[in-house]
């Protein structure tokens, strides 16, 4: 379908989208929308961010709603308070030549009092966080006996962030007659089961994202040790003078440092993350949309909802854990038909997780060298040429301060006055890149001093009775440390501890931080083994005198442990 109208909005709706600049259906639109108006048959829909999904359900509720009915008549779910406004604001804006119309946002964060009162009034459609949509229906303020619709929007992202319970609450206070719309970027066994329990032959519907990573988006990965992702990520911002992007972290904690290092480094910068209030999130928001921020910094969660058009950048400062989310984060630059990068900061043991992401989600990565401090500068004098070439210059404004400017710059030569200018917009860059390292290494050299690297054998006192498994002692260690570039060697569990080698130059470090930490209930130790085996590289002689393996505490530990069925684990390495 070319336009709007042959999907049979009214007249009113069709003003409004036209005033929004809506100009063609887009694939999901183009299914869905027809069939929510004709029939009252459920639903399924695999829809990215990106599709127009909003506008698929939204449109279809805003025109079945009776006006002369204040009574609540359709239910939107969303995971968070973010895309909860931006689901209501669009709603209304959709509705904005329908006066009669009542759309209510109710969420977590904002005081309940002033959501109850908004309930009170016409409120045909509400869009609501799982968690607040549940505490109304416990008060009795929100009453779904009369809806003839219900939305579950990013339904994997609710199941994802633990709102099962919710839901199922919910759903099971909905009549039985009602049609039920479920929208999610992947299907797991967790959706399945809502749709088999609350949805009866529904239709399933599928649409390919608007902007498709080949033809929009440009991937790329830059491979650095770890503790250099924060320089790199810097020389990626001052590579790109004109960057306006998202920088994905995996944690709230690494959010807020990652922002606060950038705006202390002087960069136009912020967070989002969880710990805002609703009214920071907003401050955060708008100044990003009007774009008095260059870079926001926010977690996967924090940014749901997020949707601006015109963002050239999306960094990973961590790799997703899987494949849906990288796709999912991507998909939010390269819009409207523009074209954008991203970025993937890898360390030297996630190739592999870049190559499982072009296999499943047939993409391709370009591998990328990190800008050197010369390629930064040069990137920075072209911008600032550019810029000082293209500057509109107002004659009336200046020109009564042009003789004094000219007598002031009379004994420079043309060539002395360009260097004094350029050196004043530029010395920042030149200082900072002067004596600049190469980020990156060699992937031969190093694995060839990982080969002759002095281990330690350590033992920590939590094993697999606390549910310490590879994974998590990798975990401890990693934020023990602050880094994830640490190289671990042979891990074995046993029930109430484990033993495990490392880099010995960390030991101290790592045996340090744990002190005062806890792990399931238990006071962490780390100490050194009392086995003169020391691990690889730190190994005697095979030809000398073959020793008794471990002093008198491991011995008796491990006997012990082997006596009631404890396991040993094979050589385990960080992915």
């Amino acid at each position: 379908m070319d336009s709007f109208e042959d999907l049979g909005l009214r007249g009113e709706i069709l003003q409004a989208i036209e005033e929004l600049g809506f100009e063609k259906p887009t694939p999901i639109q183009e299914k869905a929308i027809p069939n929510l108006l004709e029939s009252d048959r459920d639903i399924i829909a695999s829809a990215q961010t990106g599709t127009g999904k909003t506008a698929a359900f939204g449109l279809p509720l805003v025109q079945l709603a009776d006006l002369d009915n204040k009574q609540t008549q359709a239910l939107v779910l969303s995971p968070t308070r973010e895309l909860c406004l931006q689901i209501a604001n669009d709603l209304k804006n959709f509705s904005k030549k329908l006066p009669k119309l009542g759309i209510v946002a109710v969420y977590g964060g904002a005081r309940i009092e002033t959501q109850i009162k908004e309930l009170r009034g016409p409120a045909q459609i509400v869009v609501a966080t799982p968690g607040r949509a549940r505490d109304l229906l416990r008060r009795k303020k929100l009453r779904l006996d009369n809806i003839s619709r219900i939305v579950l929007d990013e339904a994997d992202e609710m199941l994802t962030m633990g709102f099962k319970e919710e839901l199922d609450d919910i759903l099971s206070q909905t009549p039985e007659e009602k049609q039920s719309l479920l929208f999610s970027a992947t299907m797991s066994k967790e959706i399945l089961s809502i749709t088999k329990k609350y949805m009866e032959d529904p239709l399933l519907i599928s649409a390919a994202r608007m902007n498709k990573g080949a033809e929009n988006v440009r991937h790329e990965y830059y491979q650095v040790q770890a503790r250099d992702r924060y320089e790199l990520l810097k020389r990626i911002a001052d590579i790109n003078p004109d960057i306006y992007g998202i920088i994905f972290c995996r944690t709230r904690r690494e959010t807020k440092e990652i922002a606060a290092q950038l705006m202390h480094d002087g960069y136009s910068a912020d967070a989002l993350h969880g710990d805002l209030s609703q009214a920071q999130r907003d401050t955060v928001m708008n100044k990003l949309r009007s774009k008095q921020l260059q870079l926001l910094v926010a977690t996967d969660v924090a940014a749901r909802g997020l949707d601006v058009n015109d963002l050239t950048h999306v960094i990973n400062f961590n790799l997703p854990d899987n494949v849906e989310s990288y796709v999912h984060r991507s998909g939010r630059t390269g819009r409207a038909g523009k074209l954008g990068t991203s970025i993937a900061i890898i360390h030297s043991r996630e190739g592999r997780r870049i190559r499982d992401i072009e296999r499943i989600s047939n993409i391709k990565f370009n591998a990328m060298s990190p800008p050197t401090g010369k390629e930064v500068c040069t990137k920075q004098l072209y911008a600032l040429m550019d810029k000082i070439e293209k500057v509109e210059v107002d004659q009336d404004q200046i020109a009564p301060f042009l003789p004094a400017i000219y007598e002031k710059f009379e004994n420079l030569s043309r060539e002395d006055l360009i260097q004094h200018f350029v050196s004043a917009e530029f010395n920042r860059f030149l200082a900072y890149y002067k004596n600049a390292r190469p980020l990156g290494g060699n992937k031969k050299s190093e694995g060839k001093s990982r080969s002759n690297q002095k281990l330690k054998r350590l033992f920590i006192n939590v094993g697999e009775k606390n549910h310490l498994d590879p994974k998590k002692l990798l975990t401890i260690v990693n934020e023990g440390l602050d880094s994830s570039d640490v190289y671990v060697g042979k891990i074995e569990i046993f029930k109430k501890f484990a033993f495990f080698e490392m880099d010995e130059s960390r030991v101290d470090d790592l045996m340090q931080s744990v002190k005062g930490k806890v792990f399931n209930g238990v006071d962490l130790s780390i100490e050194p083994s009392q086995s003169p085996k020391e691990g690889r590289g730190g190994r005697s002689d095979r030809g000398g005198k073959k020793k008794r393996k471990g002093g008198f505490r491991e011995r008796r530990a491990r006997a012990k442990a082997m006596s009631k069925g404890g396991s040993s684990r094979g050589r385990r390495r960080q992915r």
